[in-house]
């Protein structure tokens, strides 16, 4: 069962809506750990004091800000309750806006966003009027120890919670958005380049995508235990293009032949059997 991160109330004018956060989606990836080579043990990374020379518990742990090296300001849990604001157990629907006018640039973690049963009634009413008028709502909460801006909007007769970057969080990069005449493409490839997109263009199928590197890495394993090598993923070479005209041709020649077939699985093969590939000159191999 689900176990939900933050419970409090949802306002929107004079009306409160108590409600659940849960998470909405969780990065699946797998994890490799730190070993000894000699005994092959996991390597322990214990809470210790320099200091005193020992291992300490958690019980004597405390936070503190380091204001100069060495230098700290220390605070302990009730310190810190008394500081948290109101988005900590409720949050305010500050504005409404449509959807469309935030930048994906700002999104951050996604939540779903469920009723409790007395706020039922109320969570369909202002799911309903959210629907009907196209907004989505701008508000603020606090967990996990700050506070966010969020905004909460309509999903598959739900809602869902997205927490922002603050525009202060949000990062320049000096080159990036540089225009320079002599990068201008001319019309007849901005003519081609459209093309290409719209022989490309599909309905978002999310499902369609897999992480070939966790297969990847999932055959590794396998093969690993069984005592067996993967054969190496096959890699094109790239190289800068030099003639856009051409090579956008070539693309949409290459998209407008069949679908040809997709590129083999990685695939394990006996430790022997790949030795014995590597070992075996190209020629022969081709003929056989």
């Amino acid at each position: 069962m689900a176990t939900s991160v933050w419970k409090g109330y949802l306002t929107f004018g004079l009306i409160s809506i108590p409600i659940r956060l849960f998470s909405a989606a969780r990065g699946e990836r797998i994890s490799l750990n730190q070993l000894h080579s000699v005994c092959h043990s996991r390597i322990k990374m214990p809470l210790f004091c320099p200091v005193c020379d020992r291992k300490v518990e958690r019980n004597e742990i405390v936070k503190g800000y380091e204001y100069e090296k060495d230098q700290y300001v220390l605070f302990d849990d009730k310190e810190l309750d008394k500081i948290e604001p109101e988005s900590a157990r409720s949050m305010e629907i500050l504005e409404m806006v449509k959807l469309d006018e935030i930048d994906p640039l700002y999104f951050d973690a996604s939540y779903y966003v469920t009723p409790e049963d007395e706020g039922r009634k109320a969570y369909q009413l202002l799911l309903d009027a959210m629907e009907d008028s196209g907004y989505a709502a701008i508000a603020k909460i606090t967990m996990h120890q700050r506070e966010h801006i969020v905004v909460i909007r309509p999903r598959e007769n739900g809602m869902t919670l997205h927490t922002m970057f603050y525009t202060n969080e949000i990062r320049e990069v000096a080159e990036y958005g540089k225009r320079t005449p002599a990068a201008e493409p001319k019309e007849a490839e901005k003519k081609l380049a459209t093309q290409l997109i719209e022989s490309l263009a599909a309905k978002f199928e999310p499902e369609k995508y897999k992480d070939q590197y966790q297969e990847g890495m999932k055959a590794l394993i396998e093969a690993k235990q069984a005592g067996q090598e993967v054969a190496e993923v096959p890699r094109a070479k790239m190289a800068p293009v030099i003639d856009l005209m051409e090579a956008l041709k070539k693309s949409i020649a290459e998209k407008e032949k069949p679908a040809a077939s997709k590129k083999p699985p990685v695939r394990a093969v006996p430790a022997a059997t790949a030795r014995e590939e590597r070992q075996t000159p190209k020629r022969k191999r081709s003929a056989g």
